[in-house]
């Protein structure tokens, strides 16, 4: 199995999840917090190895509506995500004349 960076793991959970376009309609529904959390339950309940494999029964079973739903969901997650402003790198220290950076 090859590795997935965040965004496919996130796209993998978010296809798995119950969370349907319809409900993307309501106004909090796609809020990154919100999101997230539907996210990590899915995950919980599944893992990534299965929410890997309930797509790919999908795929399996219905190739243009999982295809839809996969466009929806990279859709989603890219605007969603990309939003959500990334936490600022520590500070270096210098240390002698060495640069540490804080763990």
């Amino acid at each position: 199995m090859t590795r997935l960076n965040v965004n496919d793991a996130r796209c993998v959970a978010l296809f798995a999840s119950g969370l349907q376009r319809s409900d993307a309609l309501a106004p909090d529904a796609l809020a990154p917090d919100v999101l997230a959390g539907v996210i990590s339950r899915t995950v919980r309940q599944f893992g990534i190895a299965g929410c890997a494999a309930r797509m790919a029964q999908e795929f399996g079973d219905h190739p243009e509506a999982a295809a839809d739903r996969m466009r929806w969901v990279r859709q989603v997650v890219g605007a969603v995500f990309a939003a959500v402003p990334r936490p600022a790198e520590p500070p270096a220290r210098q240390v002698g004349h060495a640069l540490l950076r804080a763990a």
